[in-house]
């Protein structure tokens, strides 16, 4: 069958789902309510379940009066009792696979549950759904007549009592339906490769020669993969290589520091950037517009939303909303109920809501990973535009970077140190810590306050990373690979100090 028409019945499949998306656009909240309901009766029997008395829960108030919100402490006896193979704990249905989690705040590993529910209407139906947006809003694409450049963690699978556990991409990529493995390159014998280095060249040698029309990573990883793409063919720019290149899937990170460096190695004007937000606790949202990284929050994937405000956040005054509550331009903390037996989840990521009719959002930050020590409420999202502003004033480009507070002492303020590793230099370092600071302080007003006329906080200071710093700290962590991220913002000194540490010491 010729590929064109391959693309255009691809196309055609999946362009049907938009109806149903229209139904939850047309009622959100409606459909929520509807959802957390079937996931309060699918559980009434598990052990969690009877714990809590699901059989008599019949509204929103009741769930939220007689259901904690949880962290994975709270959880892990539960989800530990699963992974001995004991089944009908937090979910209804068996439960074999795990996606192995250890983030970037805890050395510790989480498991977290992934039902067939989850993995079938959530993570694949936001796979099918992503397409399906983008060949909405795109009807001339052309992206089945070649394969997509998928770029996942380095994964392995592991059993343990019938159960089985590895990183997300492993366990998607291990249960891939066939039109999705036809259409993806590397193959998944090279995409489960566990030795980052290694997989690297592998990854290199097979898709150099393919006809790749889109790319699916995190972006500070795929930039390590496609910038050694260019060394290796000694091209200048990525369009040479695959011409029918037309969109990057891309999630994770925030995508702003590393734009206009994907820019200089793919500078055709029609090439597209599409943002999703998904983690192992599920797929959360989806660019459903060109041109715009607000994303749309998707209702019907066996998830149900609560939101806590961030100015309340760990307070005894904290409060829990629900979606139909929610305001413009406020910083949440999220909370999810999942088909996977997540039951009022806090699962650490903070978002704000762009539009309310339909919901969309962007992503701000973690609940762990900001800086509030002097009352600056200094948020990931403000650092990265900060970052993105000061290197394009500077020509600057920047790898990696991470933001720890300097406490106060008897003889000096307070202040915040930056780790900060640069592909190419800023021509004046005190220009663009200059433009740095300023473009915070014109981001956040609290930070603004603090520091007006240096009374709480000093200027901000940088360290200069030397060549892979950061590579080197997350192989020493054991931490390569796309599943991996630097924590951007800290309460605390300890991976500033660990960077720090290893700033002298040269490996190769």
């Amino acid at each position: 069958m010729p590929l064109s028409i391959i693309n255009s019945i691809a196309s055609w499949f999946l362009k049907q789902r938009i109806h149903q998306i229209e139904l939850f656009l047309k009622y959100p909240n409606e459909v929520q309510e509807e959802l957390l309901m079937n996931l309060i009766r699918s559980s009434e029997d598990t052990v969690y379940g009877k714990k809590h008395d699901y059989a008599s829960i019949k509204s929103y108030r009741a769930f939220a009066e007689r259901v904690p919100v949880a962290t994975y402490e709270d959880l892990e006896p539960y989800i530990e009792q699963t992974r001995q193979g004991q089944q009908n704990i937090l979910w209804n249905e068996p439960i074999k696979w795990f996606a192995k989690s250890s983030g970037t705040t805890n050395a510790k590993s989480k498991f977290i549950p992934i039902s067939t529910d989850a993995l079938e209407n959530c993570h694949y139906k936001g796979s099918k759904d992503l397409l399906c947006l983008y060949l909405n809003n795109n009807e001339e694409s052309e992206m089945f007549v070649g394969k997509s450049l998928r770029l996942g963690g380095s994964s392995q699978i592991y059993a343990n009592n019938n159960t089985l556990f590895g990183d997300l991409s492993a366990i998607l990529i291990e249960n891939m339906p066939i039109w999705a493995e036809f259409s993806s390159t590397p193959s998944s014998k090279i995409s489960l490769m566990s030795e980052w280095e290694s997989k690297m060249n592998a990854i290199i040698k097979e898709t150099i020669n393919e006809n790749v029309t889109s790319f699916a990573g995190v972006p500070s990883w795929m930039l390590v993969l496609l910038n050694k793409v260019l060394e290796e063919t000694g091209k200048t720019n990525l369009m040479e290589i695959w011409p029918n290149l037309e969109v990057y899937f891309h999630g994770g990170v925030s995508f702003d520091p590393y734009r206009e460096q994907y820019q200089k190695i793919l500078p055709h004007n029609q090439f597209k950037y599409y943002e999703i937000y998904n983690a192992s606790e599920g797929f959360f949202a989806i660019q459903d517009l060109n041109n715009s990284s607000d994303l749309l929050l998707m209702l019907d994937y066996g998830i149900f939303y609560e939101f806590i405000p961030m100015d309340t956040f760990g307070t005894p005054e904290q409060k829990i909303i629900r979606l139909s509550e929610v305001e413009l331009f406020k910083n949440y903390a999220m909370v999810i109920t999942t088909n996977g037996g997540l039951w009022r989840y806090l699962i650490g990521d903070t978002v704000r809501f762009t539009s309310l009719s339909p919901y969309r959002i962007r992503i701000t930050g973690r609940t762990k990973h900001h800086i509030n020590v002097f009352g600056e409420e200094l948020m990931v999202e403000n650092a990265d535009q900060a970052i993105a502003k000061a290197c394009k004033l500077t020509q600057t480009e920047v790898i990696d970077y991470t933001v720890a507070p300097i406490f106060m002492n008897e003889k000096q303020k307070g202040g915040h140190e930056w780790m900060i590793e640069f592909k190419k230099k800023p021509e004046n370092l005190e220009d663009f810590q200059k433009i740095l600071d300023d473009t915070l302080q014109s981001l956040n007003s609290d930070y603004e306050a603090k520091r007006y006329n240096n009374m709480t906080l000093n200027p901000l200071i940088i360290n200069v990373a030397r060549e892979r710093l950061f590579y080197d700290w997350l192989k020493d962590s054991n931490k390569l690979g796309g599943q991996h991220k630097i924590p951007r913002l800290s309460n605390k000194r300890d991976y500033l100090e660990q960077l720090k540490g290893m700033q002298d010491l040269i490996k190769y």
